[in-house]
């Protein structure tokens, strides 16, 4: 349910891929862009345990706004996610979670953005409030929750490599995801992100804070087994990066938006399909990215 960040130049680059300059902006985490869709309000299948599997590639040839060079760079990020759901209220009628992803990513870059590889990637860790759905007379109308969740700095990481696993410093991502259903077969759901970003030890940068949502509308063709539609995200910076507390001038944006699918094999396992083209860049990579995550209830 989440994402990460590399390191471009003593700065910081993750997951989605962000390549860090001082001089030139390029600095953000990667964050959640696209990796989670449909029906996100609740988890699948009630309390519990959940283990999520994603498999994400994500390409690209171009940096907007960033220095004159035709760069390529093929990331490859798995996220192993072990998820518990209580059935007991603590706050407000809702229910307490735990929430935690491990990351691996591999890097296929141009030989001058002098990667460091494939590594461990910090890890995420948040607390959870899920509230029941609530129900309408042919099915539930709205469920959503919050999580606090956090990115510590626990990936490899090596100042002198312009791509890293790691960010060397922490964040603080919390979310409110919830779905809306417009009819028993129609829905739409959303993430809605606010991302703090704390300085990097060795380059003395702090990334500037940025809002960023992922929103999807999908469709049951087969009940209780095939969705499909449409799955989107959207990133904007709102404060400048700094260095020393000196401000760098370039606010990152983004979006993109794609086909996605649902399949639920059973109540306890489903499987889903995204794709994702970028447009509306600015300060940063512009690329395409393709995901597989299967969902497992216990």
């Amino acid at each position: 349910m989440k994402c990460y960040r590399l390191s471009m130049l003593g700065a910081s680059l993750l997951l989605a891929v962000l390549i860090a300059t001082p001089v030139a902006a390029y600095n953000q985490p990667a964050v959640n862009l696209g990796f989670t869709s449909f029906l996100d309000g609740a988890p699948p299948a009630g309390p519990g345990f959940y283990f999520s599997q994603y498999v994400q590639y994500y390409t690209s040839d171009e940096l907007v706004n960033g220095p004159p060079m035709d760069p390529k760079l093929d990331v490859w990020v798995s996220l192993s996610q072990f998820l518990y759901q209580s059935d007991q209220e603590v706050f407000l009628g809702g229910k307490w979670g735990i929430d935690v992803i491990v990351p691996i990513v591999s890097f296929n870059a141009a030989s001058f953005l002098n990667d460091n590889g494939t590594g461990l990637g910090d890890i995420l860790i948040g607390p959870i409030l899920q509230w029941d759905p609530i129900m309408g007379p042919d099915g539930p109308k709205f469920m959503h929750r919050i999580e606090l969740q956090t990115i510590w700095p626990t990936g490899k990481y090596d100042k002198k490599k312009g791509l890293n696993p790691g960010s060397n410093h922490f964040s603080f991502n919390p979310y409110w995801a919830g779905t809306y259903f417009f009819t028993p077969r129609l829905t739409g759901s959303w993430r809605l992100h606010y991302l703090w970003n704390d300085k990097n030890s060795d380059t003395k940068v702090k990334p500037g804070q940025a809002v960023h949502c992922n929103f999807a509308a999908s469709y049951e063709l087969i009940p209780n087994k095939f969705r499909a539609g449409i799955n989107g995200y959207y990133l904007k910076q709102v404060t400048d990066d700094k260095v020393d507390g000196k401000s760098i001038s370039g606010r990152e944006q983004v979006l993109g938006i794609g086909p996605g699918a649902l399949w639920s094999i059973s109540q306890s396992d489903h499987l889903f399909f995204n794709v994702y083209f970028e447009s509306n860049v600015k300060h940063r990579p512009k690329g395409e990215r393709f995901q597989v995550r299967w969902v497992h209830h216990f």
